[in-house]
């Protein structure tokens, strides 16, 4: 695992912004896997302001997104759908149509876990896949106990990772119970990961992502498995890890 400590998150985000155009610029047919939240946030303003300035184009890019709640439309204020929208896609020359994230409102979710991983395999798999990582060290929505091999699944999110995501909400009820995912099998499937991790909340998971076994009880650990991982931490965010 290549390891980047960026000073804060400002500097984390443009080398991530960095890293997504390095792929673009060296292979335009590119595959992103994108992930949401609020991390690659910081990334994809500065993928937005430098396309704007001419920089690049992703009119023959595809991406496939990680994961999406159960039981949202896709219009809905909170679903990923619309996050990709409005926090990227409406503002680089992506086609909507090369564009793909789970459905979460279909009527069989088994299916659409089945279509999804056949998108993966079809048109993937990902050139570059961005992750961020939770404080449980969830990747994707694939919590605790989630098979290395796993593909896309329904998966029960944790109350912690419920807790975490509540902020967006308008009260915690709201909060989706189960999402899809791409299973860590899936992910793994990627050409190149870029995790990304960013404040003091984050220092326990990226001290054990360093310092302990690679286990299923902690989802990210099987990052070590790939041979082709940079993980982009903060100063915040890698304070605990002994020795740096």
């Amino acid at each position: 695992m290549n390891v980047k400590v960026l000073e804060n998150y400002e500097e984390l985000s443009q080398l991530a912004a960095s890293l997504i155009e390095q792929q673009v610029q060296e292979y335009p047919q590119s595959v992103l896997g994108l992930a949401t939240g609020g991390t690659p946030l910081g990334a994809y303003k500065h993928v937005i302001r430098r396309y704007k300035q001419g920089n690049i184009d992703y009119s023959n890019v595809s991406s496939i997104n990680l994961d999406e709640y159960v039981g949202l439309d896709k219009t809905h204020s909170q679903s990923y759908h619309l996050f990709m929208k409005e926090q990227l896609f409406d503002h680089i020359n992506i086609r909507e149509d090369q564009t793909y994230i789970p459905d979460g409102k279909t009527s069989s979710l088994y299916q659409e876990c089945k279509r999804y991983e056949g998108i993966i395999d079809e048109i993937g798999p990902p050139d570059l896949q961005l992750l961020g990582i939770g404080e449980n060290g969830h990747i994707g929505f694939n919590e605790p106990g989630t098979s290395f091999t796993s593909l896309t699944h329904i998966v029960n999110l944790e109350l912690s990772t419920r807790q975490a995501n509540a902020r967006f909400f308008n009260s915690f009820d709201e909060v989706p119970k189960q999402a899809i995912t791409m299973g860590i099998g899936s992910i793994l499937k990627s050409k190149q990961i870029v995790l990304l991790a960013s404040g003091e909340r984050k220092a326990e998971a990226i001290k054990r992502l360093l310092e302990g076994p690679v286990d299923e009880q902690f989802p990210a650990s099987a990052l070590h498995d790939h041979k082709n991982v940079t993980l982009l931490v903060d100063q915040a965010s890698y304070q605990l890890v002994e020795g740096k």
